[in-house]
This record gives C-alpha cells, structure tokens and sequence, in this order.
C-alpha cells in the first residue's frame, strides 16, 4: 500500500522533482519528465507485485514420495544497500527501492554526490506517506566514505550497485569478506547493426536517439555504430544532418535534446577519449568539441567517428558521452563478430526489415537487453541487466523483486508411520 501511496506523491510532486532533476544532472527537461513518470510507474507496478506475494505464500512442491509436503516460504532478504548513479538519479533509485520495499527490506540509499536532491526529495515522499522511519534511509556523501561501507558491513545483508565496472569490481571485493551477495548493473559499449534493408531515416533517428539520449551519458547507450558497407556512405550522411538539427542549450529550455554532461571532469574525460580516437587515426565526421555558441557549461557536440579500429579506445571503453564511433561490415557473420567484439554485455541493437535475420541476430549477440527495430526502450515490466563486465543480476520486473527475496523450503513428514532409518531400542 505505501508503495501505491508514494506513486501518488511522486505523481503530485512531477513539475518540482522534473525540474530539480534536470538542474542537478543536465538532462534535458522533456526527459526528465519521461523519467519521473516512469518513477510513478514503477512505485504502481511493485505495488501490484507486492500485493501478489502474499499469494505466492506456502506455494506448494510436488514430491516425489507421499509421506512428505513441501511449500516455500518468500521472505525479506534483510537490510539492503542500494548504490546508485547520476545519470538517472531518481528513477534508477527507484528500480532499487521500489521492489525493496515491496520485499519488505530495509533500506540505505546512496545515490551519487554528483546528483543527489531528488533522491532526498523521494525520502521526503516516503516519510509523508507513512513509511516507519528507519525503513528507506539516503546516504549523501562520496562514495568511498559513504558507500564502501556498505559493501563491507556486516549488518547490510545485500548490496544492489549501478554505476562503472571498476567500483563494481571493488564492491564486489568487499562483500565477499562477508560472504555478502551482490547484484550489479554496471557499464557498456553496446552496438547497433544497420542493414541496408531498411528505411534510412527510421534507422538515423533510432542510431542518434540510442547514442545520444540522456547526452549519451547511458550505460547502455548504443555507441557503436555498425553499418552495411553498401549504405555506409549515404547513412552517415543522413546522421550528420540529424546531429546538426540537435537542439544543444540550457536544459531547461524548450525543446533542448543535449544538455550539459554532469561535470567538469566528465567533460575532460569525453574530450581526451576524442582526442586519442585522431591520435589513434580516426577521424572526426562531425562533432568533437564544444558548440560555438556555448561559452560556458559543460557541453559537448554530438560526436561521430569514422576509420576506427578495433584496437583503439575508443572502440573498446565507455566514453559515457555524446560519442557515436563507426565500422562498416559485408555480411552478418561480420556483423555479429564486431557486435560481440567487446568486454561488456549489456545491450545490443538491430535495424533489419528482415524479421528472421532480427530473430538471429538477437540469439547471436551477447548482451542481456536486445531491441529490434528501436534502441533504448525500457519498461518496469521486463528484466534488465547485463553480462560479461556489464555485470550480473537483473531489475525490474518479477526478477527485480526477486533480487531482495530470500526463500526458504519448509517439508514437513506426513505419516503416522515411524520414518524407519533404524529400529528403536524397544525393537532389539
């Protein structure tokens, strides 16, 4: 019921918490709105959940001897330590929390310091709600003073982390002193493969919003572009005219489509991934610095590179920014080569008229999200996660629920008989 209840909040509090975001983390006001109700949607969907998992209760399991009975019991795995980043600070939080709740966990949200205000806003809804207080608690601070204790503590029973391989790695480290499990959604280098079948402009539409949604600061962005070498020529120029019709400005402004990256050192980091990719020998199509009438903030073109590699950098690691890298290929076995030639495994995107092919390539690429036709949608309905360096361990849908359930096997002996392991002593 709190669950439903802070759906409602979060539904009454939109215009605040869309504009707070947008200030906090850069993004574009038009999508933070989508965010905060896909928020208020994920608060309903783990009410809902929440409500069936009493059904679930005593769920029976059929034996193969009749002298026993077995049900399963789904119980609350504890107290559980939510890490979360900033480039969706709120709705992320809430994949965590929401089904958290629903499970009947206690919570310790720490959300990024770089992005941190609606995730206070959302323990202000809770409290107002009538959440007991003790039950969601947000953590401020940078990470190492904040979060790294929870990875470590002996009295937080699960840590559920989003963010960079690197501090996944570190997380995971430490909960294994305590032998503590963990759950990580961490970065990527996702690909999408064009086919020269299909509707040109439908396709540029979908390559720039998967790159360049969120100012291409997604882990599942879609930043490597493959292209059938037949259309290459006449498809990026068509991108280009797109990335030159994006609206870069305040993000508060109407119709913005690129805002600011989050900070001045992501800034840095996007510039010297470009500048390695022309010192590498690739070359810049369009992009690559800050836009000329832009003086001041945090902002970086929407970026295309060509004659890339697949021993640069940056083909192998997450710029975690507006940058779109290029190759073509001649066939689908190349396609899915250069696909699946990557560290990680998040996601993974095909354009094809040609519903077999899409069908292929989906079991072909290994990712744990794959689109067909599209790039980035996401619903609080279906799982999301990743393998290889992306991480393990799903959210959302049933599985995110799952994620803070312990179940635990209850059998009991049915009979009136003596089980028979050995004769009493009255017998001898």
């Amino acid at each position: 019921m709190l669950t439903a209840f802070t759906c409602m909040q979060i539904t009454e509090r939109k215009s605040q918490l869309v504009t707070l975001e947008s200030l906090d983390s850069g993004k574009p006001l038009d999508e933070t709105a989508w965010d905060i109700d896909d928020v208020a949607g994920c608060f309903e969907y783990y009410a809902d959940l929440a409500e069936g998992l009493d059904k679930k209760q005593m769920s029976p399991i059929t034996l193969p001897m009749e002298t026993f009975k077995c049900h399963v019991l789904r119980e609350p795995i504890g107290v559980v330590g939510l890490i979360t980043p900033w480039n969706y600070p709120l709705l992320i939080a809430t994949w965590k929390v929401a089904p958290a709740l629903a499970a009947g966990c206690a919570a310790i949200l720490k959300p990024s310091e770089l992005a941190s205000i609606t995730c206070l806003e959302l323990a202000d809804v809770c409290k107002e709600v009538g959440l007991p207080p003790g039950v969601l608690n947000v953590l401020t601070g940078y990470g190492p003073e904040a979060g790294a204790p929870l990875a470590s503590h002996p009295h937080v029973d699960k840590v559920s982390f989003t963010g960079s391989s690197a501090t996944g790695s570190k997380i995971m480290t430490a909960a294994a002193q305590v032998l503590k499990p963990v759950s990580l959604e961490l970065g990527g280098k996702s690909p999408i493969v064009v086919f020269e079948d299909i509707d040109l402009d439908k396709a540029a539409e979908w390559t720039i919003f998967g790159c360049f949604w969120t100012n291409g600061q997604i882990c599942s962005a879609t930043c490597r572009l493959l292209v059938h070498e037949s259309i290459a020529a006449e498809f990026l120029d068509k991108l280009v005219q797109w990335c030159k019709n994006i609206k870069i400005s305040d993000p508060l402004d109407e119709g913005c489509r690129l805002g600011p990256v989050v900070s001045n050192g992501q800034y840095e980091k996007i510039l010297n991934f470009i500048a390695s990719a022309k010192s590498e020998g690739a070359s810049i199509l369009c992009g690559g610095k800050r836009p000329q009438h832009l003086k001041k903030g945090y902002f970086v073109e929407p970026t295309i590179i060509t004659n890339v590699t697949t021993s640069m950098q940056i083909w192998k690691e997450e710029v975690f920014g507006p940058v779109l890298c290029v190759k073509t290929f001649a066939n689908e076995e190349e396609a899915i080569e250069l696909a699946n030639d990557t560290e990680y495994g998040l996601g993974a995107a095909v354009l094809s008229k040609d519903l077999e092919r899409c069908d292929r390539m989906s079991r072909a690429f290994h990712a744990g999200v794959v689109w067909l036709n599209c790039s980035q949608p996401c619903f609080s309905q279906a799982p999301w996660g990743g393998k290889k360096q992306s991480g393990f361990g799903r959210e959302l849908g049933e599985w995110g629920l799952e994620n803070y359930l312990n179940v635990k096997q209850v059998t009991q002996y049915t009979s009136d008989e003596p089980w028979g392991w050995y004769q009493s002593p009255s017998e001898h």
